[in-house]
């Protein structure tokens, strides 16, 4: 994983938006804002304390505190099992990765970080999420969620009366029990995706994590779409994860760095 976005939720509305992105590139890591911060600065953000300038292009061989603080110690003795709950393989646990799959979230501000997702050696959109809400639904989902498999399919459905977000994707089983949804920040791609080619987009189980798990991360799920039907249907040459105006540096000398 080598690029990461940065989203910050406006307390009273709890809406999201994305504000900045994290890339590394296998000496530095690089943060820079994106046009997303524009949406979020009317709202009331103004920077990140520690990132103040807009404009810059922030570099540093060592993570930057506002990312490197949502790690996990390696030295805690639960660490291995957070890991494993992540289904980050031996080895692999690099700062990006561990960010790309927990989120990074913290109780004490109101911050998330979200990864891109990555076209695979297949020419496939793919990426990994957790199921969002299901602390929402009812027991018998909770419950439901429990007895799934790695590899399970499950369904998204657009939940056209959600009054918070007008295009919000519901997951479920073949049985119809809901589970959750679909993170916000996928949305955009995935409509595009399912109003094409609804069929060449695969949820699939990837982990299931047992209680006391955090309802946050129980089920983890990876997604996979064949982007070249997409890109021929939209008549791109080459469909982009993201490609919208919000995930792009906010300034020219950003995007010449």
């Amino acid at each position: 994983m080598k690029k990461l976005f940065l989203a910050w939720k406006e307390p009273k509305s709890r809406h999201w938006f994305p504000i900045g992105c994290l890339e590394f590139d296998g000496n530095k890591y690089h943060f820079f804002y994106i046009q997303g911060v524009e949406k979020a600065r009317r709202e009331g953000f103004t920077s990140v304390y520690s990132l103040p300038e807009l404009d810059k292009t922030y570099s540093s061989t060592e993570l930057f505190p506002l990312f490197s603080n949502r790690l996990m110690s390696r030295s805690r003795p639960d660490y291995l099992k957070y890991i494993e709950s992540l289904n980050i393989p031996e080895g692999e646990d690099n700062p990006m990765t561990v960010l790309s799959r927990s989120g990074g979230g913290k109780a004490t501000d109101t911050y998330e970080v979200f990864p891109c997702p990555e076209i695979n050696e297949k020419g496939n959109y793919y990426t990994h999420f957790f199921v969002r809400g299901l602390r929402y639904m009812p027991k018998c989902s909770i419950d439901k969620a429990l007895q799934l498999q790695q590899g399970d399919i499950l369904y998204l459905s657009h939940d056209w009366q959600n009054s918070y977000d007008s295009k919000s994707l519901l997951l479920h089983t073949e049985d119809r029990y809901n589970l959750g949804y679909c993170p916000r920040y996928l949305s955009q791609d995935i409509f595009r995706m399912l109003q094409e080619h609804p069929q060449q987009v695969k949820v699939t189980i990837d982990r299931v994590n047992p209680s006391p798990t955090p309802m946050q991360f129980r089920l983890l799920c990876n997604l996979t779409a064949e982007c070249n039907l997409v890109s021929e249907t939209l008549h791109e040459r080459n469909f982009k994860p993201f490609a919208g105006d919000d995930y792009q540096p906010l300034s020219m000398t950003q995007l010449l760095r």
